[in-house]
């Protein structure tokens, strides 16, 4: 499926070309509470990075969160980059060395009308703020951590 997304300014654009667009998992770490807000929470597409196309580049800011040593000691950047708007913040996109060849939109930066899921995976519950409820269905699958299954899986096993 084609997304075209953008910042709320317009200042940025884009499109990418996504296997995976229904928006299923909900994140609720701090990092994408506090950049990407939302309900407390983010949620993030699967899209092809060779088809990504953005106008306004010269607008795009980056962001590494620090994340705590795995000794308790001290931190380290994360290698995932997080993509905002400098001029009106907005938070659009995901992407990680680790898998170069995927890319993950922020569904909040998509102007592309969204599949419905069938249901959602929350994850990184463990994380969210106290004021923050967890939304959804009651049957919805939930992780203190990150989900037992990948992107490519969950839609495999809701037929989509």
């Amino acid at each position: 499926m084609h997304l075209e997304g953008s910042c709320h300014c317009g200042s940025v654009r884009f499109s990418v070309d996504a296997d995976a667009p229904t928006p299923f998992m909900r994140c609720y770490c701090s990092i994408c509470r506090k950049t990407a807000g939302g309900g407390g929470y983010a949620i993030n597409l699967g899209a092809q990075t060779h088809t990504m196309k953005v106008k306004g580049k010269r607008h795009l800011r980056i962001y590494r969160a620090k994340l705590p040593n795995k000794s308790g000691k001290g931190r380290h950047k994360s290698s995932a980059r997080r993509y905002f708007c400098q001029r009106c913040g907005s938070a659009l996109w995901l992407w990680d060395p680790t898998w170069p060849e995927l890319v993950h939109p922020h569904a909040s930066a998509i102007d592309t009308p969204l599949p419905t899921p069938p249901s959602q995976v929350h994850c990184l519950v463990g994380s969210k703020a106290p004021w923050v409820n967890v939304e959804g269905s009651p049957g919805d699958p939930r992780f203190d951590g990150y989900p037992d299954m990948s992107l490519a899986e969950w839609h495999a096993a809701h037929g989509l």
